[in-house]
């Protein structure tokens, strides 16, 4: 019993340590960065879909129904480029490569192959425009 005791106690204090980390790193304010001034400087192809970097870091951004959505610029089932997919009816990305489908607004697989397409916030301020992606602290994070 003592044995189960210490186990819990090291995770609720290692879990709890994991948690401030993440917040203090990843949850901050400062993961906010502008990626252009205005939406005129974003290169929107005929698919309203851009690709951009951000940080040293390329993504895509899309313009659907008056709003920005922010999205890995590679499928996470191929690789196949994003930017060069488009957005369906429902307002789903889709990969140019097998037509996986992803919503843009929290990244689910909507046409069933259990994938998960990264996304981010993005923001429209009077200074710009704003994806809280965090910045890149190293090889593992």
């Amino acid at each position: 019993m003592v044995q189960k005791t210490r186990i819990a106690l090291l995770l609720t204090a290692t879990g709890k340590l994991l948690v401030s980390f993440l917040k203090k790193n990843y949850m901050a304010a400062d993961n906010w960065q502008r990626v252009a001034v205005h939406i005129n400087e974003i290169g929107f192809g005929n698919n309203q879909i851009a690709e951009v970097k951000l940080g040293g870091r390329k993504l895509c951004l899309a313009h659907h129904a008056g709003k920005l959505y922010a999205f890995a610029h590679k499928c996470p089932h191929a690789g196949g480029p994003m930017a060069d997919g488009y957005i369906d009816a429902l307002g789903n990305v889709v990969c140019p490569l097998h037509r996986y489908k992803f919503s843009m607004s929290n990244g689910h697989n909507v046409s069933g192959e259990g994938y998960f397409l990264r996304c981010w916030p993005v923001e429209i301020r009077e200074d710009g425009i704003y994806v809280d992606m965090p910045r890149s602290r190293g090889w593992l994070f």
